[in-house]
């Protein structure tokens, strides 16, 4: 019995499965750029990009920290600032040598600046549609001839971002044949540069746009935007909790705050050791949600509290116990509940419920 009040389990079998699987979809020919930020959506950012590192060409991440948190880990590695760096922080990303993102001339400048013995090596980002960062594509070749004329900066990358990889195909298409183009006028600019627009989506189901490297996060943890291609991977997260009381409760009984759920006839309820302080949604309250004990799903009852909340156990046998295991999300035996099913309870996304584990979530990493 683990002694972990609450805890993930990070399969890197599964890991190494999904890097496979992606390197399938897109062929021999393209780099893989694995997305690792936000601590490797949850899964331990350092720890998996030591599995990750056969499979890619660089890594990406959001803040300076999160890079050289990484840099400890797999040093050999390019790693890329997805996100704009603070006026502050620039001068370190060059030092240390990271490849930051840029979106002007004027942040191209900057980082000229701050070069000292060679070139601050940079990435352009287009904005073909996010709108979050990146230069408008309709001034991208103005910007870039810009660029590429500065001393003391090289564009090592130049990239954009599908913003409805998953949800808008006719914009998607539309917005990759406009992209292609504009590589075509680009690559003349930045002869030494490599160009990717793919996302996990777009890696997935339109690998012939992949240019020089693809762009995954979501789909290395096993989880992919489009359901249509999620027999191809394996969660690699399985989120764990435990029983700590079993009562029997009669008729007419409120259970958690507000008396949202009132008992109408005698139930068993198991109380469990998590609650939104370790990052499980308190929006999937009164909406369906389930866990799993012994191989089945139990009801989860009334609202999600800080540090615990009530499940159903009534139809299972009358011998479980405080101590046992609890699966959030993940299989137990024949059963599973998805990473998904938690998203639609709580009416978010999949990246929202992996990147909110608290700080009392152990994450132990099996099958390194």
């Amino acid at each position: 019995m683990s002694p972990h009040r609450c805890r993930a389990e990070i399969d890197h079998d599964a890991l190494r499965h999904n890097a496979a699987a992606i390197r399938c979809a897109i062929g021999a020919g393209p780099g893989i750029i694995a997305v690792v930020k936000a601590d490797g959506y949850g899964h331990g950012g350092p720890e998996v990009a030591k599995t990750l590192a056969p499979f890619a060409e660089q890594f990406g991440v959001a803040t300076l920290n999160e890079a050289r948190a990484l840099r400890a880990a797999v040093p050999d590695k390019d790693i890329l600032l997805m996100s704009p760096c603070l006026p502050a922080e620039r001068g370190n990303a060059v030092r240390e040598g990271f490849i930051p993102v840029v979106s002007s001339t004027a942040e191209g400048k900057a980082y000229a600046h701050l070069a000292k013995d060679k070139p601050a090596r940079v990435h352009l980002c287009i904005d073909t549609g996010m709108g979050r960062i990146g230069v408008w594509q309709d001034d991208a070749i103005k910007t870039a001839q810009e660029i590429a004329a500065i001393e003391g900066v090289e564009v090592e990358s130049v990239s954009t971002h599908l913003p409805v990889a998953d949800s808008d195909p006719d914009f998607t298409a539309t917005e990759l044949e406009a992209w292609d183009r504009l590589v075509e006028q680009l690559r003349p600019i930045f002869p030494g540069a490599k160009f990717n627009a793919l996302n996990s989506a777009g890696s997935l189901e339109r690998a012939h746009h992949a240019a020089d490297r693809v762009r995954p996060g979501l789909a290395l943890y096993g989880i992919s935007p489009l359901p249509g291609f999620q027999d191809l991977l394996k969660p690699v997260m399985t989120l764990k909790t435990h029983i700590t009381l079993v009562r029997d409760v009669g008729p007419g009984r409120s259970i958690s705050y507000g008396r949202d759920f009132i008992t109408t006839k005698p139930m068993r309820i198991a109380t469990l050791a998590m609650g939104y302080a370790d990052g499980y949604p308190r929006q999937t309250s009164n909406q369906g949600a389930q866990v799993i004990i012994r191989g089945k799903r139990c009801p989860i009852l009334g609202r999600i509290t800080m540090d615990q909340f009530m499940v159903d156990v009534t139809d299972l046998p009358r011998d479980v116990a405080p101590g046992e295991e609890v699966v959030l999300f993940g299989k137990q035996g024949d059963e599973e509940i998805t990473v998904g099913e938690v998203a639609a309870w709580a009416g978010t996304i999949t990246w929202d419920i992996l990147t909110r584990l608290g700080k009392r979530v152990v994450v132990e990493q099996v099958n390194t």
